[in-house]
């Protein structure tokens, strides 16, 4: 046998039980990461990241001493029960968040406290992979789609040009700017949160400054959002629809996300 897989035995098999329980689960995952239009494009290098930053702690986890923890059994039975019944009445969502409880009684019961707490975030972080219900995904976009068109028109009319808004509707005088469910900066959101997650967690700062940086993610998500309306709006208006739409749509979004990433980093700097 292999010096690796002899060492790392008691992992490999309970890696492979761990998955093939979480096959259907995780198969959702996939569809709902590469579905058109999802939410959730980035969900797929969600466990390349937790695995890079426990490979970055690992001589430090190499040195920390393991002790079993019975508090993992019960979180491995209570996550197990969980997954049984999400997987009955075929609720993904919480078969996935169950996945994160399973994993942390694993971790608990054959590692230990210290090492635990010490893959705590990594751990944690698998959070984002897991796309939320649809139901939720559409009261929320509905919510902000409504809210973005709103501040954009108000934006609009005080730069001078007519603007009036019908439910996600933003007509000006000559042309109609939709702003539909990708438009409404949930997308952004989502991926902004995960970063910000980071941002904070490699923060060399206390915990209250290290949650202000994870809460700007919102505004700074809503505020980008916007100026990405504004900006398409204006292009409509004044060069016609047809020059918003393709390259100029999608370069925007990516124009977009990397200001929310610069704002991200700067107010990072800022509390830090």
């Amino acid at each position: 046998m292999h010096p690796f897989i002899n060492k790392y035995k008691k992992e490999i098999l309970v890696a492979f039980w761990f998955l093939f329980t979480y096959t259907p689960t995780i198969m959702w995952m996939w569809d709902r990461w590469f579905v058109k239009d999802s939410y959730y494009t980035h969900g797929f290098l969600i466990p390349f990241i937790t695995g890079f930053l426990i490979w970055l702690r690992w001589e430090d986890l190499r040195k920390t001493p393991q002790k079993r923890s019975r508090w993992g059994v019960p979180l491995i039975v209570s996550g197990m029960v969980i997954h049984v019944i999400s997987s009955f009445f075929r609720v993904y969502f919480s078969s996935a968040l169950s996945m994160l409880i399973v994993l942390s009684g694993l971790i608990l019961y054959f590692y230990g406290k210290k090492i635990y707490h010490k893959v705590l975030f990594p751990v944690l972080f698998l959070f984002f992979m897991m796309p939320a219900p649809l139901i939720v995904i559409t009261n929320i976009s509905f919510k902000m789609k409504i809210l973005a068109a709103e501040i954009a028109r108000e934006v609009l009319t005080n730069m001078g040009f007519v603007a009036l808004r019908e439910g996600s509707i933003i007509k000006m005088q000559h042309v109609y700017v939709v702003v539909d469910d990708i438009c409404s900066g949930l997308r952004s959101l989502i991926s902004l949160t995960a970063l910000g997650s980071l941002f904070a967690y490699w923060m060399d700062a206390p915990l209250w400054k290290r949650a202000i940086v994870f809460a700007s993610t919102v505004p700074i998500a809503i505020i980008t959002n916007v100026l990405r309306i504004i900006l398409l709006s204006v292009i409509a208006e004044i060069w016609g629809p047809q020059y918003t739409l393709g390259f100029i749509h999608d370069l925007s979004g990516f124009l977009v996300f990397g200001f929310a990433f610069i704002l991200l980093f700067v107010v990072g700097r800022l509390v830090e």
